[in-house]
């Protein structure tokens, strides 16, 4: 098969349907039936079975796909690593952003490219719930994460920043006017739930107590900030982030307070430790060198 065909197969595989294989590859149908008819005929069996209104994986199709995708996957990363080797790009260091402010990181990106111009940057968002098994995985090299992390296979690096904490409620909250707010004014409110991750990790986030030990309830389960955001919007939730994202997540349906009486929340380079290689040495080398933002 070429390399072609094997992405075919392996998208039609996906969504069982020869139209949003077509548009997904930006194909004709016709030229989806071809190559599918023309694997069959390689093989000598069905790869799918075709009803009127559905598209269904035979077991000699199940097979192959299974068969294939680490093949495809590596053939694709193989390609990928000679196009960057004739750009003079040697590897690449993938950072997960659990902050919004990868601009005011700007200087630690800058000098990384300066210092090492044959390896390239990528900066990804990372979920909450995500961030730590993206690491695992391999998915990112390094993440952007607040402190304290505290597990076995991973290793904290050094601190990039630390920012206190603001409250983003809705613009016609009850708390809205308000030019700032105390920690034990969460405890009347409910906060979303971020059901994932490590339960100390998320505690330092957003305390659970009050520092007069009343309880912070806990409301929904959200997956992400703008989840977070939209229950604050129109079910009067009330937030805690770091005070970067007044800046960079300006709404108009949402109003943002200083909270007064939490310490800043330190942000560090984390990564995991089996994994650790030269690029991300020198990350860390370099967020060292410059410090921690003021």
């Amino acid at each position: 098969m070429e390399l072609r065909d094997i992405e075919i197969f392996l998208t039609l595989a996906d969504e069982l349907h020869f139209g949003r294989t077509a548009a997904r590859l930006c194909l004709s149908p016709a030229r989806v039936t071809q190559a599918i008819q023309k694997q069959e005929r390689q093989i000598g069996a069905a790869l799918f079975e075709r009803g009127n209104r559905t598209v269904r994986l035979t077991q000699v199709g199940r097979q192959l796909r299974d068969d294939l995708r680490p093949v495809y996957a590596g053939l694709k990363e193989s390609v990928q690593r000679a196009r960057l080797a004739g750009q003079g790009v040697t590897g690449t260091l993938r950072v997960g952003m659990l902050p919004l402010n990868a601009h005011d990181l700007r200087p630690y990106w800058d000098v990384f490219r300066l210092r090492h111009p044959g390896w390239r940057l990528r900066i990804h968002s990372a979920q909450v719930g995500e961030a730590f098994p993206a690491l695992r995985r391999g998915d990112i090299d390094v993440l952007v994460s607040w402190l304290p992390v505290d597990e076995p296979d991973l290793t904290v690096g050094p601190v990039l920043f630390a920012e206190q904490r603001v409250l983003a409620v809705a613009t016609d909250h009850r708390l809205a006017s308000r030019a700032s707010v105390s920690l034990e004014v969460l405890s009347d409110f409910q906060h979303p739930h971020a059901d994932t991750g490590p339960a100390y990790w998320y505690d330092h986030y957003a305390p659970r107590l009050t520092r007069r030990g009343r309880l912070i309830e806990r409301g929904p389960v959200v997956r992400d900030a703008e989840e977070a955001m939209t229950l604050a919007s129109m079910d009067g939730l009330v937030v805690l982030f770091p005070a970067h994202v007044s800046r960079y997540w300006a709404r108009p349906d949402i109003a943002y307070l200083p909270v007064t009486d939490l310490e800043p929340l330190p942000y560090a380079l984390v990564w995991r430790t089996e994994a650790e290689s030269e690029a991300v040495r020198a990350l860390a080398g370099i967020i060292r060198d410059l410090g921690t933002l003021p």
